[in-house]
């Protein structure tokens, strides 16, 4: 797992070194590439460095401990790749919205593992599908991987907490990941392309642009996340278990 954390280190400093190549203009899922100025599209690599590599490591901690944990990384890389990849055009403005599939990598693996997760998911779409790009490979994690993954586990435990069952909690969780993804790719637009214009304004234009589609997406996606978590309640409540999810009492009844 070691070697496996090096490599993906030095995948992710060749993918920076792309952020240089010239790119052109592209209306697809995610932020594509030409579209944020080069400065902000490092300061989004450099916030997002830190969460990978943390994420890398507590992915190898995991799989220290349990060797379960790499076929099911494996699977919900997989699951995050082709649910955010279901385009639906957004009208008038050229581009398309999509569900993330994050809520349910940040449940079962833990928001830390779902940041690398959605890394992979991002990349493989740049590459291959010319969904997002790779200079703006940074800020689409930032916003994916990194804020729709911790949304997603904060308001989970937030909603528990207040006695909510698995199904309202993961419906919260999958609702919230996927609009706080969407504001902070929103807030990254207008930070990069605001010019003159205040950043609030563009913002909100930009924002509500996109509403036509993400509002209903975001409740689509809130059903998926209680879906699967309600299924692997009767399925496998071991691996909620395992994630802490689920107790011990709530798995016998």
């Amino acid at each position: 797992m070691r070697i496996f954390t090096g490599k993906a280190f030095v995948l992710f400093a060749s993918v920076s070194a792309c952020s240089f190549l010239p790119a052109g203009d592209a209306a697809a899922m995610h932020i594509a590439d030409g579209i944020v100025p080069f400065g902000w599209a490092a300061v989004w690599y450099a916030a997002a460095l830190p969460f990978i590599w943390l994420g890398l490591r507590r992915m190898q901690t995991l799989a220290a401990e349990d060797l379960s944990m790499k076929p099911l990384v494996g699977l919900v890389a997989a699951i995050v790749f082709i649910v955010s990849c279901m385009p639906v055009p957004v009208p008038f403005i050229g581009t398309c919205s999509h569900p993330c599939g994050t809520a349910v990598a940040a449940l079962l693996l833990g928001p830390l593992v779902a940041v690398p997760v959605a890394l992979v998911a991002l990349l493989l779409q740049a590459l291959f599908l010319a969904h997002g790009g790779l200079s703006t490979l940074g800020a689409n994690v930032l916003a994916m991987g990194v804020v729709g993954s911790f949304t997603a586990y904060g308001i989970f435990w937030a909603v528990r907490r207040f006695g909510a069952g698995l199904g309202a909690a993961g419906f919260c969780a999958g609702l919230a990941a996927d609009w706080a993804t969407y504001l902070t790719t929103s807030a990254e637009l207008a930070l990069g392309l605001q010019g003159a214009e205040s950043f609030l304004s563009l913002f909100a234009a930009i924002a509500i642009a996109f509403a036509p589609t993400q509002l209903p997406i975001g409740i689509l996606e809130g059903a998926m996340t209680a879906g699967v978590v309600l299924l692997l309640s009767r399925k496998r409540p071991d691996l909620l278990l395992k994630m802490r999810l689920l107790n011990a009492e709530e798995a016998k009844t």
